[in-house]
């Protein structure tokens, strides 16, 4: 039995694993997007992060291009791009260029959050003069450049290449802000809950309730994102969670450090609270597990969501087995 109706996608952060380097993830990458491809993902979102030793993808539009010349059909995108830290011009030519190059399968999903800390947020921003606040005409303004009927760009400048080319804009939130200004804008709307599901349901049901038809969309259409990790039993599946809920133990420790391999027992590792905050709160949309574990979940997650895409991320230590984690889900979904 498999799960029907469900798009099926893939967020990677090219993650950086204890004894690896960037040049080995960038090469995993591509490995699982040809992968991914033949296994019928839809699309293979890439994720922007800062001063994080964890994750490679930081020059987020330089490794799309680098997936998608490596790919043939798979639509390859942002997951996201946060727009306060650059120049909405400079997006919109960043996108345009690889619209251009790789035309019909380039996605730009939005994010106003910085990516990062504070001290990599002044530094990418010399200074913190955009906070995000500033995110609806800073959307307005990138829009414009790739259609001037907007009228939001900045004059005399033009967007070349990105003017006059149909690349869709996704926003991407972890509140009730972006949902419903997806909904007013009538764009597609992708909630980070696989790190950040508190406000997941709230803004869900802010997204459709504020939802307008648009050119870009006639319908509201929402993805999800969700921590999938699967192998043949229940207990190593777990297993290899453990280097995910490491990494998120560390982050609320104020703590960096590469992707870590997998321990037997995290009781070691953990205080309750700690353990509270990561595997209750932070990870609770997570299916992990045997594929028929996982496909309860899933199925429990769609049943709440009414989810039109699920968007999966997998923090696996080892290549081969994020591979094999990742074939088994198109499995349970796809096949």
């Amino acid at each position: 039995m498999t799960i029907s109706g469900v798009t099926l996608s893939i967020l990677d952060l090219a993650p950086v694993i204890e004894g690896g380097t960037p040049a080995d993830s960038f090469r995993n990458t591509v490995d699982l997007a040809q992968h991914a491809e033949q296994w019928g993902y839809h699309r293979y979102w890439l994720a922007e992060h800062h001063n994080m030793p964890a994750v490679a993808s930081s020059a987020t539009s330089v490794i799309i291009g680098h997936v998608a010349a490596h790919t043939s059909k798979i639509r390859v995108g942002s997951g996201g791009i946060m727009l306060p830290n650059h120049a909405p011009l400079m997006i919109a030519e960043q996108f345009g260029t690889l619209e251009s190059l790789f035309p019909g399968r380039i996605d730009l999903g939005l994010g106003r959050a910085p990516g990062s800390d504070q001290p990599a947020a002044r530094a990418l921003r010399r200074g913190l003069l955009s906070n995000g606040n500033d995110f609806p005409e800073q959307l307005n303004e990138l829009r414009s450049y790739l259609d001037p009927a907007l009228g939001g760009s900045a004059p005399g400048v033009r967007a070349v290449p990105g003017e006059g080319l149909d690349i869709p804009i996704w926003l991407l939130g972890s509140s009730g802000f972006s949902a419903e200004l997806a909904g007013q804008l009538g764009l597609p709307f992708a909630f980070a809950s696989h790190f950040a599901p508190d406000y997941l349901l709230p803004a869900l049901e802010l997204y459709h309730r504020n939802f307008r038809p648009s050119k870009a969309l006639e319908k509201p259409y929402v993805m999800v994102g969700v921590n999938a990790i699967v192998a043949p039993t229940d207990e190593e599946a777990i297993r290899l969670s453990t280097s995910q809920e490491q990494q998120f133990l560390n982050l609320i420790r104020g703590k960096t450090s590469p992707l870590k391999p997998p321990v037997d027992n995290m009781e070691q590792l953990w205080n309750e609270q700690e353990r509270a905050t990561v595997r209750g709160k932070m990870l609770r949309y997570s299916a992990i597990g045997s594929p028929d574990t996982v496909q309860k979940k899933l199925e429990f997650i769609i049943s709440q969501t009414k989810a039109n895409e699920l968007i999966t991320t997998a923090q696996v230590y080892d290549h081969q087995d994020r591979l094999r984690s990742y074939e088994l889900l198109s499995q349970i979904v796809l096949s």
